[in-house]
Order: structure tokens, then C-alpha cells, then sequence
């Protein structure tokens, strides 16, 4: 009896083992397959295409552009300078991997004609640099947050440019304080393929949302990824990017997501080396 039992022990024992092997087998399968760049601006090099030489050095898998500032007049929409992104990307084998228009925080689309045109021009940039994804910020003077005539602009200004996105293959996302609904409020208004959600899981705790059940929520809507903790170094901090990584999974997001660092404590580069050492151990590499 005695050994009977101590037998089926071991037995039971065995299958518990085989079946937590198969649940690590199968996270593993599941898991979202990303690429992980950084934002030139948090790099300290916005619109400097030597972002992609010390993005090769840290170890990035690529970069997101910004288009450049206002009173530069949004440097990235002249040819030579692409040409130079285009030539470095190649020498160092590190990509741009999608853009970002973050002077509309500072000139909204909302309320300013400009912003309507550069955001016109900054798919014809997309285009010429072979990128898919265009970040539309609605932050600082471009604040959406209970601002419905504001809203009801940016519909306008959006339902005007997404065709030309559409016919280009850029998609537009959305990032801004609002919740997931009324971001996907704003997207059935102007009723386009080309206009989706930029995600920052920060920014979204930040303003209060639970940001595993939005994830999970908008599921396709969503066209990147901002990884950021506004608390501490990632991993150190509050943001539960081991959850963020289960609610990828399960809306079956690979692609990239962008490390926005708000917090430095060791220097740029010592801090983004950390931060993406903590990624990389939480999310495999894309394959």
C-alpha cells in the first residue's frame, strides 16, 4: 500500500510538472513578437538621423521619428533630409519605424489650419520613407478633454485628410487623454481604415483608465505602442508590463512599441539600456 501510494504521489507530481511545462510552452507561443525602438525626442535627438547610430549602440531594434518642430518648419518634410535618414537607416541596420507629429501640441489641429497641412504633408513623408504609422498627439494647447467643439473640428480635419492616407497605406493614430471609447468615438465619426489608436499605456494610467481592460477592448484599433512608467525606471516603477504584455496577447498585437522614457535617473542612455534590458525579458524578441 505504501509504495502503491507514494508511487501515484510521484505520478501526480509528474503530470502537475508536464502540465506547467505546457502552460510556459504555450505563453511562450502566445507571446506578442515585438520589435522595441525608442522615441528620437526621449533619445535626446529629435529629427537627427544620428538617433539611428545611438539606437544601434543601446541595442534598439529602431526609432520613431519625430517630423520636426514648427518654427523649423517641420525639417523632416524636406527630401534631403529623409535621403539622410534613408542612407543612415541602411548603414547601420536600424530602422525608422513610424513618425510622430508632436508639434500639434503646440499647434492643434483643432483650431489651427496649419496643423491640417502638415499633417497632409507628413503622409507624403510616410510614404517616401516607407512607413505605415503617423503618431497624431492631442496634448498641451491640442487637448481634447472636455472640449466637444474642439472634437467635432478634429473629426472635420480628419475626415478630410484620411483619404489621402487610405490611398497611401498610412494609418493615423490617435493619442491623446481620452478614453478608449471616446477615442473610438472620434474614429467611427470620420468612418476610415486610416485612422486607428497610438496606445501609451502611461499616459492612459495616468488619466485613470484601466488600461488592460482598453487594450483588450479596442484589440485591432490599436496601430503601436507606447511602453512608459511615469514613476520610476520600467520595472521599478508602477506600470505592470508583464499584464500589459498578457492583454497583447490576447488581442494578438505584433509590432512595435516605442520606449517614451519620463524618467532618467541614470542618464539617457544608461536609463533606455535598462529600460529595454527589463522589455526584453519581458517580452521575447520579434522573430
Amino acid at each position: 500500500m505504501q509504495n502503491r501510494e507514494f508511487t501515484r504521489r510521484e505520478m501526480l507530481a509528474g503530470l502537475a510538472a508536464a502540465g506547467l511545462a505546457l502552460r510556459i510552452k504555450k505563453l511562450k507561443a502566445a507571446a506578442p513578437r515585438l520589435k522595441i525602438g525608442a522615441c528620437d525626442w526621449t533619445l535626446g535627438k529629435r529629427t537627427d538621423p544620428t538617433a539611428l547610430e545611438l539606437a544601434k549602440r543601446l541595442g534598439l531594434d529602431g526609432i520613431q521619428a519625430d517630423v520636426g518642430g514648427w518654427r523649423e518648419d517641420l525639417p523632416l518634410r524636406k527630401p534631403e533630409l529623409q535621403k539622410k535618414y534613408l542612407e543612415m537607416q541602411k548603414q547601420v541596420g536600424v530602422p525608422v519605424s513610424s513618425l510622430a507629429l508632436g508639434t500639434l501640441n503646440e499647434i492643434p489641429l483643432k483650431s489651427d489650419p496649419r496643423a491640417e497641412q502638415w499633417l497632409s504633408d507628413s503622409i507624403g513623408v510616410a510614404k517616401a520613407m516607407g512607413l505605415t504609422v503617423i503618431l497624431v498627439p492631442f496634448f498641451g494647447k491640442g487637448d481634447l478633454r472636455n472640449d466637444r467643439p474642439g472634437t467635432d473640428a478634429v473629426v472635420a480635419a480628419l475626415k478630410r485628410v484620411a483619404p489621402q492616407a487610405e490611398k497611401q497605406g498610412v494609418i493615423l493614430g490617435l493619442e491623446s487623454w481620452l478614453s478608449a471609447e471616446q477615442h473610438v468615438d472620434i474614429i467611427d465619426r470620420v468612418g476610415s481604415s486610416a485612422v486607428e489608436v497610438y496606445y501609451d499605456v502611461g499616459n492612459s494610467q495616468k488619466a485613470g483608465y484601466d488600461i488592460f481592460k482598453e487594450i483588450r477592448w479596442l484589440g485591432k484599433r490599436i496601430c503601436e505602442f507606447h511602453a512608459k512608467d511615469n514613476d520610476d525606471l520600467y520595472g521599478k516603477g508602477s506600470m505592470n508590463f508583464p499584464e500589459v504584455r498578457q492583454a497583447m496577447e490576447e488581442i494578438g498585437y505584433s509590432g512595435w512599441m516605442q520606449i517614451e522614457g519620463t524618467k532618467m535617473p541614470l542618464g539617457v542612455e544608461a536609463s533606455v539600456r535598462a529600460d529595454l534590458e527589463y522589455l526584453r525579458g519581458v517580452f521575447p524578441p520579434a522573430a
